[in-house]
């Protein structure tokens, strides 16, 4: 699909990405340090609009409308590492290639326009869509951290993946 860009989060959006993430169809699948609200969000995209080289909340659009979320956090400076994250297409956006091509323009600007050398993500073992996705976007599968994180009671493995700048291939 064409049409698909991201943005950075800004204060107009917090609604949109709040009603996002706590879906019910999406929140089971996202790794969400307690409780998520209003004031958090906001926080988070001041943080994104103050810290753009270290930290971002990004709204991704389809043909102008709000359809998905995305972030990352520096986790290595000195090595130029950012774990990516919250990777979210809101349900009547999916099944249209919005999440892949969501996913490429985020890459490029986490190793192109930032400049960083690895880009790390962790996705729960049982989310089978956003592993498939991972591979389908370039993302080397790089092992598994079992039984790492408790999630609704239960212990979740992590399926780690990393894609490295001299891997990521421009479609630019």
């Amino acid at each position: 699909m064409s049409g698909v860009t991201i943005r950075r989060a800004r204060a107009d959006d917090v609604d949109f990405l709040l009603e996002l993430i706590t879906d019910e169809e999406t929140r089971p699948f996202l790794g969400l340090p307690g409780e998520v609200t209003r004031d958090g969000l906001l926080e988070e995209i001041e943080r994104s609009e103050r810290e753009p080289q270290s930290f971002g909340r990004f709204v991704i659009e389809a043909g102008g409308e709000r359809a998905g979320s995305v972030g990352f956090r520096l986790v290595n400076e000195r090595s130029r590492i950012a774990e990516a994250g919250r990777f979210a297409v809101h349900p009547r956006f999916r099944g249209r290639g919005i999440g892949d091509e969501a996913v490429r323009l985020f890459q490029r600007h986490l190793l192109v326009d930032l400049d960083l050398h690895r880009v790390e993500l962790q996705i729960y073992g049982f989310n089978e869509r956003a592993i498939a996705q991972a591979e389908r976007t370039g993302y080397v599968r790089e092992g598994v951290k079992r039984k790492a994180y408790l999630k609704d009671g239960e212990w979740q493995d992590s399926v780690l993946f990393g894609l490295l700048r001299d891997e990521f291939e421009d479609p630019a």
